[in-house]
């Protein structure tokens, strides 16, 4: 078997039944290939939606496995415990591939056999209604990544691939280990940077990743998420891991250099502020959200 579909999924029961409905019309695979689902302890109306209808891609009937540790690491490293399929793909409850999503995966396996794979994310807006504050840059904070119309081999540390849209030859995971439980989603909880962490293991390990543009995914964007409240938080959330991770066992006592970029960043948003107005400030104030929580991170404990 070639792939192993894997949707994880948690309380998302609503938008959970669009992104269902919408990849029974992904064309499947020439080889082989299988589809699984991982309720990651869901309370909501889930069970019964995945129990109401023969969900399929492409063909092939959806398994569906239970993970009742919380967190989006969990249930994808309960993936890997499923998996059958040489490769395994990763995608969120919440998007909706292109037609041709799955094939674009295999040829690119077929004719480079990489250790993991990318591909682009757009994001779309449910509701139609973009905010003024959100300028383009803030757009991959919500999922966005395009490298390029050309296939490529990524080996940079600054071009990462996304945990919407990104594939694994599974025997990897047996040379650079598993997801960080202590990374990614858990709950209501706005942490990330599981995918990101993984990546720079496999650059760590030599590993070969591919970049595949024309595997598409539309990240569908909800209403609740575009405030800015949401994107200072993910930085809050996002220093906090990586100051606990960067400190270790070491001293509570952060850095001394922290202090004075943290009052830099605070600086360059009262002079964004006065200069262009809140509605460009947003990019400069979740540099600075990041910097409370790298020193809450520091500060807090010891990693457990």
């Amino acid at each position: 078997m070639l792939l192993t579909v894997a949707l994880c999924t948690h309380n998302h029961a609503d938008r959970l039944r669009r992104t269902l409905i919408e990849l029974a019309d992904v064309r499947p695979l020439n080889a082989d290939f299988e589809c699984l689902i991982v309720n990651n302890g869901s309370t909501d109306e889930t069970n019964e939606l995945l129990k109401s209808n023969s969900w399929q891609l492409g063909g092939k009937p959806w398994r569906i496995v239970r993970e009742d540790k919380l967190g989006l690491s969990h249930a994808r490293n309960r993936a890997i415990d499923e998996a059958q399929g040489e490769y395994l793909l990763f995608m969120d409850d919440d998007e909706t591939p292109v037609a041709n999503w799955l094939l674009e995966y295999e040829s690119a396996i077929l004719s480079h056999r990489p250790d993991a794979l990318g591909g682009r994310i757009e994001v779309s807006f449910e509701d139609d209604s973009r905010p003024r504050w959100l300028q383009d840059e803030l757009l991959g904070f919500l999922g966005q990544l395009n490298y390029g119309s050309e296939p490529c081999q990524l080996n940079l540390p600054s071009t990462p691939f996304f945990g919407g849209n990104f594939c694994f030859r599974r025997d990897v995971f047996r040379m650079i280990g598993r997801f960080d439980p202590f990374l990614g989603r858990r709950g209501l909880s706005n942490v990330g940077g599981e995918d990101t962490e993984i990546y720079r293991r496999l650059l760590d390990a030599g590993c070969r990743v591919w970049w595949v543009p024309n595997a598409v995914i539309q990240h569908r964007i909800q209403a609740w998420k575009l405030n800015k409240r949401y994107f200072l938080e993910l930085h809050f959330k996002q220093g906090i891991s990586e100051g606990v991770l960067k400190r270790g066992a070491g001293s509570r006592i952060p850095p001394k250099y922290l202090m004075p970029q943290l009052c830099r960043a605070m600086g360059r948003v009262l002079s964004m502020r006065i200069g262009n107005g809140s509605d460009h400030s947003l990019r400069l104030e979740m540099n600075v959200a990041y910097f409370l929580g790298y020193l809450r991170g520091w500060m807090s404990g010891v990693r457990t």
